[in-house]
């Protein structure tokens, strides 16, 4: 067995403060490998998910699982690292038990299959309470490209008067905060449908320590953008009056096309209707009228 101590997954993946959500790392064969995450109040994440009631975001255990995965096929996949190794595809997604401050997070990967530029690894979270997240994930190698044009100032989909939620409004509907509350406002919902947008900033806390300054939205994120603006949809009904919406599941969720500081997402998602305890659901991410990424979640309505 080789330990991969930080300063060597620092080598190997680019995330850093606040995303690297690995502290320690081993490689127990060609194809498993077991990480170690552990969990604390002072992680300023639980400043915003959720105060009073602190929890891991399911999309950072997402987040750990690719890490591990990345670091098990680097050397497959691009091997001179000069290239991002994205997650291209992550399925089967299941969040069983929550992992709280106190809670150790172990890790694992076990590569599944390398073919075609692409890893297919089954990956797994468990704490001392048992399993707590597991993921199917396919990693794939893309350019470090930048942006070429200036993004399309002023649309319909920019905040103006008329606009049925800031961001104000929306905190009465989700616990999210910052640095975890990651839509600015919505454009219109209802009848199970919503459309929220959140503005990418270079000065957010997630882009803070890119190296090489590329700086590009993380995938796992995109997840947790589509579910608070499900969440935002299902609680804004009065019968959901207070409750919280708690992420369950991603059947699936694809990537298309990468995500700069200074793009504006539009979120469109539709929520169909279903019991009173849960909330399933489809939609895209969209930039400048292109689609980027699109999902399949579920999450469960559950009492304050």
């Amino acid at each position: 067995m080789s330990i991969i101590s930080l300063n060597k997954i620092k080598e190997i993946i680019p995330q850093r403060y606040p995303m690297l959500m690995l502290d320690r790392a081993k490689k127990e064969s060609d194809t498993k490998y077991v990480g170690v995450k552990n969990v604390t109040i002072n992680e300023n994440v639980f400043n915003g998910h959720f105060p009073g009631h602190p929890i891991v975001p399911g999309v950072l255990q997402v987040e750990a699982m690719k890490q591990l995965a990345q670091i098990a096929v680097a050397d497959k996949l691009d091997p001179g690292g000069e290239n991002d190794i994205y997650m291209r595809v992550v399925e089967k997604v299941k969040f069983r038990k929550p992992n709280n401050p106190g809670d150790r997070m172990m890790i694992e990967a076990e590569i599944l299959e390398i073919k075609d530029g692409e890893a297919v690894v089954s990956c797994k979270i468990t704490n001392n309470s048992g399993l707590s997240c597991q993921a199917k994930i396919t990693l794939a190698v893309r350019p470090k490209t930048h942006p070429e044009t200036m993004p399309k100032l002023f649309t319909e989909f920019d905040k103006h008067a008329d606009t049925p939620s800031d961001v104000n409004e929306i905190m009465t509907k989700i616990p999210h905060r910052s640095p975890f509350l990651l839509i600015d406002n919505i454009v219109n919902y209802g009848n199970g449908t919503i459309c929220a947008i959140k503005n990418v900033s270079q000065n957010e806390e997630i882009f803070a320590n890119c190296p090489d300054d590329y700086a590009v939205l993380p995938s796992s994120l995109q997840c947790e953008i589509a579910a608070q603006s499900g969440c935002v949809s299902v609680l804004s009904t009065p019968e959901n009056k207070g409750k919280i919406g708690y992420f369950m599941s991603i059947e699936r969720a694809e990537v298309l096309a990468p995500i700069f500081p200074g793009d504006q997402i539009v979120c469109d998602m539709t929520i169909h209707p279903g019991s009173s305890r849960f909330g399933k659901g489809h939609g895209t991410i969209s930039v400048d009228g292109k689609v980027v990424f699109k999902i399949q979640l579920m999450f469960a309505i559950v009492d304050a």
